[in-house]
């Protein structure tokens, strides 16, 4: 036996049969030879989804979507008439939400009519949301056509593993079966392992930008209305000890506290 072979071989035996880089890296270009261009494919479409959501991570970071106390903040002022502050904190902030509000209170603020304020927010949320939206879609497709795209390299597989088999003639060797049927199921394992986290990634930041666009459109409805219990609660409207036993019992709560 040649001396660098038997070398190896002790090398594979005083380490448990575990390869070194070397061998990992040899291993996956022999499953990657193995599944074809299938699994090439495959391989770049995850390579493509881990840029996207890196990307997508690093804006949302940017934008601060998921930090909601400089808009409550804002309403909080706003709604207590110190709008100096109202507008300074929310346009130190850069969550979408809270510029939404700044302009929703900037438009109340100049005397604007409330449809314009309105329209104009509108124009900006949906612009703000489909940025935060854009590139989700690539990732849809890359969970919906993956699994596909495996089961596509699974056929092809089983198709040249029986095309071997049908070759063999009579000399029926089932390692040649075998062998094309792990080559050809190698694929679909492929395709699960790219749509299954891609899957859960999309929900995830779709979710995210669904529970955003939710906090926008509550906190710039609430800068063109009012408290309602809280007012009550200023103004006493004028419902006496006797009224107020029929009063809802929230109301009462409120009251007595």
């Amino acid at each position: 036996m040649d001396e660098t072979v038997e070398g190896g071989v002790a090398g594979a035996a005083m380490t448990g049969g575990l390869p070194g880089p070397d061998g990992a890296l040899a291993r996956a270009q022999e499953l990657l030879a193995a599944g074809g261009a299938v699994v090439a494919i495959l391989l770049a479409m995850s390579v493509a989804a881990v840029a996207i959501t890196l990307v997508k991570l690093m804006q949302f970071r940017t934008a601060r979507i998921d930090d909601r106390r400089p808009a409550r903040r804002a309403l909080t002022l706003w709604r207590q008439g110190r709008r100096g502050e109202a507008f300074a904190c929310a346009e130190g902030s850069r969550n979408p939400a809270a510029q939404a509000m700044l302009r929703a209170m900037l438009g109340c603020h100049r005397g604007l009519p409330e449809a314009m304020v309105r329209e104009e927010v509108l124009r900006f949320g949906t612009a703000a949301l489909e940025s935060l939206r854009g590139w989700l879609r690539p990732l849809e497709v890359t969970a919906s056509l993956a699994p596909l795209l495996g089961l596509f390299g699974t056929v092809l597989g089983m198709i040249s593993a029986f095309q071997q088999l049908e070759a063999a003639g009579n000399q029926v060797n089932p390692a040649i079966l075998s062998g094309g049927i792990w080559e050809a199921l190698l694929t679909t394992a492929a395709g699960l392992a790219v749509a299954i986290p891609t899957v859960a990634l999309v929900h995830w930041l779709e979710r995210r930008v669904d529970r955003l666009a939710h906090e926008m459109d509550d906190l710039v409805t609430m800068v063109f209305t009012e408290d309602l219990v809280a007012v009550a609660g200023r103004r006493e409207v004028g419902i006496g000890n006797e009224d107020r036993r029929d009063a809802p019992a929230g109301y009462r709560t409120a009251q007595a506290g």
